[in-house]
C-alpha cells in the first residue's frame, strides 16, 4: 500500500482520537450500511456501530443522537458498508442451527472486529472482505479488537502486527509459576513442564510416553511433540485442561 493525500482526508481527526483515546472513549461509526451477519439483526441502512475498545456496545439507527452526550468519537461512514472482518463459512452455507452459534457477527457483546469499504465493493459480505486483497486501497478501515489496523487504504499508525511465521525458540522459564509436574485427577497422567521449555509425560507409569517443546501464552499452552504433532491445553483457575485430562500442579 502507498500513502497518498486520501489518508489525510477521511476522518483523520477521528483516527487520531481513536489512537490516543479509543481505550477510554466510546467510538461511533455512523450513517453506514451494516451487514451484521446476525440472522436476527440482518442488514441495516443508515445505521450506527458503537463500541468501546474490544467490545461492540450497540448497533442500529439512531445511536448518533446520543453521541454528544456520551462524548463519542464519531466516524462518518456515509456511502460505506461495514461487515464483520471474520466470516463464518459454515453460517454462510446454512450450517448453523442456532443464532448463538454464529461466529464473529456484529452483535452487541461481540468483539470489535470489522471492515469498512465503499458500498460498490460490498454487494455481500464475502465480496466486501475480498476487497482487502483485491483493492486494498479502497479499504476505509479495518478494526481489530477496537484498534485500527488499516485506515483509508494505508497502515494505521502503531497498528497491531502479526507474529512472525515459524516456530520460535523454546523460552527460558526459570521461576515461571507453571513450571513443574501437572498431575491429572486419576493419577494416570503426569506432565512435567520444564524450565528449558520442554515437557516430559508419564502415562500410566510409563515414563517418557511423550516428549517435546511447549510455549505458554497467557492461559494457553501449545505443545509440539518430538513425533511431530501439535496439541494444546488451557488453564482455568490454575487448573490445566488438556484433552480430557484435568491436571493440577503437584506439590
Amino acid at each position: 500500500m502507498t500513502t497518498d493525500t486520501r489518508a489525510a482526508a477521511w476522518n483523520s481527526d477521528a483516527l487520531n482520537e481513536i489512537l490516543t483515546q479509543g481505550h477510554e472513549r466510546i467510538v461511533l461509526f455512523t450513517h453506514a450500511r451494516i451487514v451484521t451477519m446476525d440472522p436476527m439483526l440482518g442488514t441495516m441502512t443508515g445505521a450506527d456501530l458503537l463500541f468501546l475498545g474490544p467490545l461492540i456496545v450497540g448497533v442500529g439507527p439512531g445511536l448518533i443522537t446520543a453521541a454528544e452526550d456520551d462524548n463519542a468519537i464519531v466516524v462518518d461512514c456515509t456511502g460505506l458498508t461495514i461487515v464483520p472482518a471474520v466470516l463464518d463459512a459454515a453460517a454462510l452455507a446454512g450450517g448453523r442451527s442456532r443464532r448463538s452459534d454464529y461466529i464473529a457477527t456484529l452483535t452487541p457483546g461481540n468483539k470489535t472486529d470489522f471492515l469498512v469499504v465503499p458500498d460498490e465493493f460490498a454487494p455481500d459480505a464475502p465480496t466486501a472482505v475480498s476487497t482487502l486483497f483485491s483493492h486494498p486501497d479502497q479499504v476505509r478501515a479495518l478494526i481489530a479488537d477496537g484498534k485500527p489496523v488499516l485506515w483509508n487504504g494505508d497502515d494505521a499508525p502503531d497498528r497491531p502486527t502479526a507474529p512472525k511465521p515459524g516456530i520460535p525458540a523454546s523460552p527460558g522459564l526459570t521461576g515461571h509459576p507453571r513450571v513443574g509436574v501437572w498431575i491429572d485427577e486419576t493419577d494416570f497422567l503426569h506432565q512435567e513442564l520444564q524450565a528449558d521449555g520442554r515437557y516430559d509425560e508419564t502415562r500410566g507409569g510409563r515414563p517418557h510416553a511423550y516428549q517435546g517443546r511447549f510455549w505458554i501464552d497467557g492461559d494457553r499452552i501449545d505443545y509440539l511433540d518430538d513425533l511431530g504433532f501439535w496439541a494444546y491445553g488451557e488453564w482455568k483457575d490454575d487448573v490445566l485442561h488438556h484433552a480430557h485430562y484435568i491436571m493440577r500442579l503437584g506439590s
